[in-house]
């Protein structure tokens, strides 16, 4: 029997690239906010209770780090709210849920990567209400969160993708070189759900499949590193990169300087080891490359 998944979120980087790894795996409905409105909870639970599903997976959310300073209502309502009702209503059904969460849940002071046990202290609206949902969720004992940071693919804007397009039409890149974090492949976590949707869908509420996991690709790298490793792979870049700071530039929301995450915990439960980040980013960038950088 083809395992069945009701998807929320339909055009974001890990929605597209769960709606490729699907292909062929399971039977994935994937609904876009145009099928249903994220603030609206009593929309959220109808969708589910009326779901023919065996899992549900929330890889929607609100990502626009720096206007959620200005819009914290429309901020929680969907990352906090909305997937609270979702929640609430797979564990009216008994259905287990898959929900993704940030590093930005942590302050950035630290001097090793974080792991599940370390305390969150979100510096911004965005990781607050990150941080809400996330403990909503996992108020359902059939409920998954995955932390991830740092998202790229070939799906849509992301941070390589952005590099890759500047390195073209500018002579000088300054780089942020002082923050740190751990970069994650979108295909390759969705390449990693849908190979544990069975898994999911199969286990009890006690299952340590379910809890709070890290997932980002092995290392760490800083802002800098991380556009290098992107814009080297494109001959037609015209750009020559140059470091600078956080407090270089003006933004609404802080981050934090350093939020590496270790997927040790995913690695013991689940038997899956991330790919080192650098290889990963060359083969998002050669495709983007091959493709124009039309994402």
């Amino acid at each position: 029997m083809t395992l069945k998944v009701l998807q929320f979120g339909a055009t974001g980087q890990v929605g597209q690239a769960l709606i490729a790894a699907a292909r062929g795996r399971v039977a994935l409905t994937a609904l876009s906010r145009n099928d249903v409105d994220l603030t609206d909870p009593a929309a959220l639970r109808a969708a589910i209770l009326a779901a023919d599903c065996d899992l549900v997976i929330n890889a929607a959310a609100y990502t626009q780090v720096d206007r959620a300073e200005s819009e914290p209502d429309l901020a929680f309502a969907v990352n906090a709210d909305g997937p609270a009702a979702m929640a609430a209503a797979c564990a009216e059904r008994d259905l287990p849920f898959v929900h993704l969460s940030t590093d930005s849940v942590f302050d950035g002071q630290t001097d090793r990567p974080y792991v599940e046990t370390d305390t969150p202290n979100p510096i911004s609206v965005y990781g607050r209400s990150k941080l809400a949902g996330e403990q909503a969720v996992l108020a359902h004992p059939r409920a998954a969160v995955l932390r991830i940071s740092w998202v790229f693919s070939p799906y849509g804007r992301n941070y390589v993708s952005f590099m890759l397009r500047l390195g073209r039409t500018r002579d000088v890149l300054k780089v942020v070189a002082d923050q740190f974090g751990s970069p994650t492949d979108a295909e390759a976590l969705a390449a990693f759900m849908v190979a544990n949707a069975g898994r999911w869908a199969a286990a009890k509420a006690d299952d340590p499949a379910f809890g709070l996991f890290h997932f980002a690709n092995a290392g760490q790298t800083s802002r800098f590193d991380f556009a290098k490793a992107a814009i080297e792979r494109d001959p037609q870049t015209r750009a020559r990169l140059e470091p600078t700071t956080q407090n270089a530039f003006a933004e609404a929301a802080a981050r934090p300087p350093r939020s590496p995450l270790d997927s040790g915990k995913l690695a013991g439960v689940f038997g899956f080891e991330p790919q080192p980040w650098r290889p990963a980013v060359r083969r998002v960038a050669d495709q983007l490359v091959a493709d124009g950088i039309q994402a």
